[in-house]
């Protein structure tokens, strides 16, 4: 299974790059043995100077185009359930044991994801009740990501 993270904004060099990096480097030395063959960065950016509904649904429209076609499609959004690492990682390795090969997490910009993406993504992540920059969330979610194919794994890096 390939997993993606397709984002609006482009993250620059700095410390939530390098950590990103670093979780993409992990993800991929250690997913191998449990199927998971790949994550990839995808970001979208509108130059147009747009705001409240009309932004959502240009940055809705590039987040779709990003997408590999027929990747189950994952919203981060505050209307989401928040689960803990262990269940998350379950719900990943239930997606790769039914044939997923494809799996895309979208996250929206400062204003959030358009509604009509957020009814498309069959399932909803929030990371808690708090709000968090978004350019932090790709980091978390990758941390997250790289968690649970350690549990799926079996490597003790969850109960260190």
């Amino acid at each position: 299974m390939r997993i993606e993270i397709c984002a609006v904004g482009r993250l620059r060099a700095g410390p939530e790059k390098e950590l990103l990096d670093g979780y993409v480097s992990r993800i991929t030395a250690a997913g191998r043995g449990i199927g998971i063959t790949a994550l990839t960065l995808r970001e979208v950016e509108e130059k147009r100077r747009l705001e409240g509904a009309a932004l959502k649904e240009s940055e809705a429209v590039q987040l779709k185009a990003s997408l590999s076609r027929g990747a189950l499609l994952v919203a981060l959004d505050e209307r989401g359930r928040a689960e803990p690492s262990e269940a998350f990682a379950g719900r990943l390795a239930r997606w790769r044991d039914s044939g997923v090969s494809d799996l895309a997490f979208v996250i929206g910009g400062a204003d959030g994801l358009a509604p009509s993406l957020r009814d498309e993504a069959s399932h909803l992540i929030a990371f808690g009740p708090m709000t968090w920059p978004h350019m932090l969330v790709r980091v978390m979610l990758a941390e997250q990501i790289y968690r649970a194919v350690t549990i799926i794994a079996g490597h003790p890096y969850h109960r260190a």
